[in-house]
């Protein structure tokens, strides 16, 4: 009984502090969660299991791990002699990462994305039907749609951009695009 209060508890430092540190919620304090789930420990106690939580779970997050790194991560910590953590720890950080990985992801992508974001991107191929000239008649256009939207301000309607574009114009908008990728693909090497 007292392994599974173990976890709960640790569980819950790490929630709170996601919640203060990732999700924005300020209302989170050093000494609520204290009263909450060490009320028995002391302020030096409470300060240094504080402050191993939040550096484990920042390597954790600024990491991405996935669930193999957080496992070798965490066996690591269990075998270390000083400043180790428990195997119920171990299990607690183990829990709360599967329910918050994504989440905690996501809130440091955006709070790390500045200017604006594609949102979605939507296309469709009309024929023109009518033109000035007759050689234009019955050519392929893209009608291409972008919604872009400011990075912090997810609640706000996106900006809706439209465009045509004729068969040469999409050639060099696609190798463009080629050539992005291929740069990204060398940076990720």
């Amino acid at each position: 009984m007292a392994d599974e209060e173990e976890i709960r508890r640790v569980v819950g430092l790490l929630n709170g502090l996601a919640k203060r540190e990732y999700y924005g919620n300020k209302d989170i304090s050093d000494d609520f969660l204290k009263t909450e789930l060490y009320p028995d420990d002391s302020e030096e106690d409470f300060s240094v299991r504080l402050t191993k939580c939040k550096n484990l779970l920042k390597s954790i997050a600024s990491a991405d791990m996935d669930f193999n790194q957080l496992e070798a991560f965490l066996t690591s910590h269990t075998r270390k002699k000083e400043g180790g953590i428990t195997k119920n720890q171990a299990t607690a950080f183990s829990k709360f990462w599967k329910s918050n990985k994504v989440k905690i992801h996501e809130s440091m992508v955006a709070k790390n994305t500045w200017g604006n974001t594609l949102k979605s991107l939507s296309w469709r191929i009309d024929i023109k039907s009518q033109a000035k000239h007759i050689d234009q008649l019955n050519t392929p256009t893209a009608i291409v749609e972008l919604q872009i939207a400011e990075s912090q301000a997810s609640d706000k309607d996106a900006d809706v951009v439209r465009f045509e574009m004729d068969e040469e114009k999409l050639v060099q908008v696609t190798q463009s695009l080629n050539e992005i990728e291929e740069r990204l693909a060398a940076y990720t090497k």
